[in-house]
């Protein structure tokens, strides 16, 4: 997995020929540098990746450079529990979480209180 701050701390360094890039695994570029790292314009173009590399939200970074990086997604799993029995169960969408809650009102599971609060809840 690529790290923000190696990158970063490559393109400083040694940014002017390009390392950082090759590190990111964007030959392509990297061979640019290299291609053109007797004028100069890599090492200043190498401080803006710098720069950009600081301040890049480390999501993102992964997203962009960690191909195996998968971010945490909300769940829409809820816990309830009941008579001190907890359930785990899987919503697909708040409609059909608050009708299931006034059947479960309907049969005497749950009560009128506990029902507006969890439907506020969805809500």
């Amino acid at each position: 997995m690529k790290s923000k701050t190696t990158a970063a701390i490559l393109a400083i360094l040694l940014g002017g020929i390009g390392v950082h890039r090759f590190y990111l695994n964007q030959t392509g570029l990297g061979l640019l540098y290299l291609l053109f790292c007797w004028t100069f314009i890599p090492l200043i173009v190498s401080l803006v990746d710098f720069i950009w590399l600081l301040t890049m939200d480390e999501n993102r970074f992964n997203l962009k450079f960690n191909t195996l990086y998968q971010p945490m997604q909300p769940s829409n799993t809820t816990i309830t529990v009941n008579n001190g029995a907890v359930n785990n169960q899987t919503n697909n969408s708040a409609s059909e979480e608050i009708k299931r809650l006034y059947e479960m009102k309907e049969k005497g599971i749950i009560t009128q209180e506990e029902f507006d609060l969890k439907k506020k809840l969805l809500l």
